[in-house]
């Protein structure tokens, strides 16, 4: 055989595409297995043109055959093959592909007319478009081969023709052809296994276990039987050693092995099946099987029919992971093309508020790159997740307003991440998340949304109040949430240090502005009469509030008498808009220390203590001053703010007392 020079500009570009555009070593035998079910593709497709009678699926099969003292590994396939002038295009010329010629020839005629938009169907692709389901594009998948082997040689024989022809190469030297004998149509790919390294473990691809394991991840659904010779073991008969694991004997001297011919691959993926044909007993199996223990709180299956098509099957978890809310989290969800698995975790087909989803999503349209180990960023790939995150908000809503104690459980473990939602980048996703968020209600017991809060409020209240705390139960006992709750509004219990960041962010609902009971201008709706007297005793209280205040110099922006309090004397409230609830939150973030909120501290103007008050300004200034501080203190505590001399505030009770 006279030897060849590839056609290409120059050697580099192979050594390029076998050392730089594939970064996992592995994926060679995905695309290998690709390559041969486009083969059968074509071949089927070919065959259905023709009108030839009795054609079967079922006729056509991939083999991997392994020599471990050859250090030889084998795939084979009983398509379409090649003739000489096509190994030349195909194996000579480098980011040549027979599969783009084939698929680009086809023509437009059975193309389908795809709506901008998309349209959602029951779940399933139709047998048209299986057809010409060609997965590789480039030219390139081929030569993967040389990632793990010194040497590649294929054979092959064109459908119709009586010709075979062997192609040999050692890689970037060039390769050879020549005439053979081949008795059936197809293509055999043999490649000699490189020699171990210190670095690299070659011989794995001769292994039973790994070969399977690779099929299984990353060519389960290539539609045609993917077969092998797998080693098995038996017990020795009359040996009487119990099995061990995996129904392996648990003494390696009392077994004989023997081979079986195993199919490695499931080939129709499940998503590809239509809604009707499954139970929820098949999904809930999958996703046990694919990516958690336990069964989902609720799957959603679509395919879509557009401008981009493509199949979704994603599930919502009854639990967060362990690290959910940790940085060691990676988003994502599986990407297939064709059924042939190309991103374990495609992070960019979900939004952060929606990173809890998990599943896959399989299209031919998306733009990948040459390597098919990562995408392109382009419009498909956007409009793709889009159309995702549409979907997964509908169902929420859809389980919210259907099945509410499902939707709580939901919450429960994932309604954090929706709030953060709101708050990330400044908002920007709060009209997709507003209805989806909840909160503890003062005068419902339970977690309620925006919506149905604004459905109850009274006909002349014009904000929604919230109050935050560590717990509904701590924040019921607040002095600031009394007078509310006594005239019957109804109040939002935030207890995640977001929740409040998250309003802020939302601004409004509806048209109602969010109101903290713990900031210094509520509006209790006071009668005329109610203010008049608020206001004739703020007058004759005036100096012994300054005195009060004079005490606290340096502590609070303000002290103020207090119509909202009942049986509380004491509260601190905040001006401005950082609150003191945000103060707690934002001390504890590293770099955030100093931030403090324009504390009030109001004084009960019902409450006994403002006789006392006013007897201490008048008789006693130290003792005024011992008040002061008490109440301060007090009011810390309540609010759940460290005292800042706890000695002091000891030494003051006993006094006092």
């Amino acid at each position: 055989m006279a030897k060849k020079e590839f056609k290409a500009e120059s050697k580099r570009l192979l050594d390029l595409m076998i050392n730089s555009i594939y970064t996992n070593k592995e994926i060679f035998l995905r695309e290998l297995i690709s390559n041969a079910s486009d083969a059968i593709d074509k071949l089927y497709y070919k065959e259905l043109q023709s009108g030839k009678a009795g054609i079967n699926r079922d006729d056509f099969k991939i083999t991997i055959e392994t020599d471990k003292n050859a250090g030889t590994l084998k795939i084979i396939d009983n398509g379409i093959g090649m003739t000489l002038e096509e190994v030349e295009n195909n194996l000579g010329t480098i980011a040549k592909s027979g599969s783009f010629d084939f698929k680009t020839g086809m023509g437009a005629a059975e193309a389908k007319e795809k709506s901008e938009e998309g349209v959602e169907t029951e779940g399933g692709l139709g047998d048209d478009r299986e057809k010409i389901d060609i997965i590789g594009q480039f030219g390139v998948g081929f030569y993967s081969a040389f990632m793990v082997s010194d040497r590649v040689e294929v054979v092959t024989k064109a459908d119709g023709s009586d010709k075979a022809y062997r192609w040999v190469s050692e890689g970037v030297d060039g390769y050879e052809v020549e005439e053979t004998e081949k008795p059936e149509a197809g293509t055999e790919i043999t490649l000699k296994i490189k020699a171990d390294t210190a670095d690299e473990n070659y011989s794995q691809y001769l292994q039973d276990g790994t070969l399977q394991r690779l099929v299984k991840n990353y060519s389960d659904y290539i539609r045609y039987p993917i077969e092998m010779m797998v080693e098995k073991r038996k017990m020795r008969e009359g040996t009487g050693i119990p099995a061990g694991e995996n129904g392996e004997p648990a003494v390696p001297a009392e077994f004989d092995t023997y081979e079986e011919l195993v199919t490695l691959n499931s080939m129709v993926p499940l998503w590809k099946k239509q809604k009707s044909e499954l139970t929820e007993e098949d999904y809930n199996n999958f996703y046990k099987d694919k990516f958690d223990y336990t069964e989902p709180l609720k799957v959603i299956h679509t395919n879509v029919e557009g401008v981009v098509s493509y199949t979704s099957l994603l599930f919502i978890p009854s639990q967060a992971p362990y690290n959910y809310y940790t940085k060691e989290f990676e988003k994502g969800l599986q990407l297939y093309s064709s059924g042939v698995l190309i991103m374990e975790k495609c992070g960019d087909l979900l939004p952060n508020h929606f990173s809890f989803v998990k599943g896959l999503v399989d299209s031919q349209d998306l733009s990948l790159n040459i390597s098919r180990e990562m995408l392109q960023h382009d419009r498909q790939l956007k409009a793709i997740a889009q159309r995702l995150e549409k979907k997964i908000k509908s169902e929420l809503l859809s389980m919210q307003s259907n099945d509410r104690a499902r939707y709580n459980e939901f919450y429960k473990n994932f309604g954090l991440q929706l709030k953060f939602g709101v708050y990330e980048g400044y908002g920007i996703n709060k009209e997709v998340l507003k209805d989806l968020i909840m909160f503890y209600s003062s005068s419902e017991k339970q977690l309620v949304t925006l919506k149905e809060y604004v459905s109850r409020m009274k006909e002349d209240q014009d904000v929604i109040y919230y109050a935050c705390g560590e717990s509904a139960e701590k924040i019921d006992k607040l002095p600031q949430t009394e007078g509310l709750r006594d005239r019957g509004f109804e109040i939002l219990y935030l207890t995640d240090d977001v929740d409040e960041f998250a309003l802020q962010m939302l601004y409004d609902y509806d048209g109602k502005q969010f109101k903290s009971v713990q900031s210094d201008d509520i509006d209790l709706g006071q009668s005329e009469e109610e203010k008049q007297e608020a206001e004739k005793k703020a007058a004759d209280n005036k100096d012994v509030i300054e005195a009060v205040k004079a005490a606290l110099e340096g502590k609070v922006a303000e002290v103020k008498l207090s119509s909202r309090l009942k049986t509380h004397p004491v509260c601190l409230t905040s001006k401005g808009g950082l609150s003191i609830e945000m103060e707690k939150v934002l001390s504890q973030m590293p770099m955030e220390g100093g931030i403090e909120a324009s504390k009030v501290l109001e004084i009960n103007s019902g409450h006994p203590i403002v006789e006392k008050l006013a007897a201490a300004f008048a008789e006693d200034k130290e003792k005024l001053n011992k008040y002061a501080k008490l109440l301060y203190n007090q009011a810390l505590l309540i609010e759940g703010l460290p005292i800042e001399d706890p000695v002091e505030f000891s030494n003051a009770i006993c006094d006092l007392l």
